[in-house]
């Protein structure tokens, strides 16, 4: 794809996100096919925010369910960047949100890490990323789409930084680097009531699987992970829509809970 069409549709995303009004997806638009051709986008809207003094703090990591990957005919996840600007710090285990900065906002449960030491593909493996974690938390990701409807397809979401929003967690743990993350549960209760349930497997068997695999796909763009970054490792519970006035309880085994409000 020409760089020109790269810039242009990384500035309609751009203008999609300020302005809040979804575009139409790329894949219909333009017939985009090319998940290459999807991260230059996400790329170069990466470099136009960078530019304008915003900082990456981490990375998340999509389409991590095998269900997920099946309804969109895809075999692998994808990845986006977390930044600051969207960072929501949890206090006392609380974090108020107002979701008017969102264009149509859902979230789901996730098992976050915080590296220690610089992780470099291209053969990283789980048992490494646990070796090169210092502590991990229940996270929360708000995940939006600048695509109008949610009418996604792989290069579609891509594209659009892996359709991220923000994000927040509860306090990191080092003790959960010595559990079963496989196991581990995590409940949700959206106004009082249970809405969603889900265990570690869900994020592509193993969170710390799906790091790996975050690690080895970043090589193939000469990035690392280092230490200080966040990374969420992918949904393991359901994705819940959000409306003003909203109230979420968000419970990992062993650890603190984490309620999330929306104004």
């Amino acid at each position: 794809m020409p760089s020109e069409s790269i810039t242009q549709y990384a500035q309609q995303l751009d203008d999609a996100w300020q302005n809040h009004a979804p575009i139409e997806p790329f894949s219909e638009s333009v017939g985009m096919t090319s998940v290459d051709d999807a991260y230059a986008v996400q790329t170069a809207w990466t470099q136009m925010r960078l530019a304008r003094g915003e900082r990456i703090v981490g990375r998340k990591i999509g389409l991590t369910s095998k269900a997920i990957q099946e309804q969109l005919g895809v075999s692998e996840p994808d990845y986006g960047n977390l930044w600051a600007s969207s960072y929501f710090p949890a206090v006392n285990g609380r974090v108020h949100i107002d979701s008017s900065q969102f264009l149509q906002p859902r979230l789901e449960g996730e098992i976050a890490f915080l590296i220690g030491r610089t992780l470099r593909g291209p053969h990283v493996t789980a048992q490494e990323v646990l070796a090169a974690t210092d502590a991990m938390a229940l996270s929360v990701e708000l995940v939006d789409s600048r695509v109008a409807d949610w009418r996604i397809k792989l290069v579609d979401t891509i594209a659009d930084n892996a359709s991220y929003g923000g994000f927040t967690h509860g306090p990191w743990d080092s003790t959960l680097r010595d559990v079963d993350l496989r196991l581990l549960g995590m409940t949700i209760h959206h106004n009082g009531e249970h809405a969603a349930e889900g265990v570690g497997a869900a994020a592509m068997g193993h969170p710390a699987v799906s790091v790996s695999w975050l690690v080895n796909k970043l090589a193939e763009f000469d990035v690392a992970l280092e230490p200080g970054d966040v990374v969420l490792s992918g949904g393991i519970t359901k994705m819940i829509p959000i409306a003003p006035g909203d109230h979420f309880v968000f419970r990992l085994y062993g650890q603190p809970s984490l309620t999330v409000t929306f104004s």
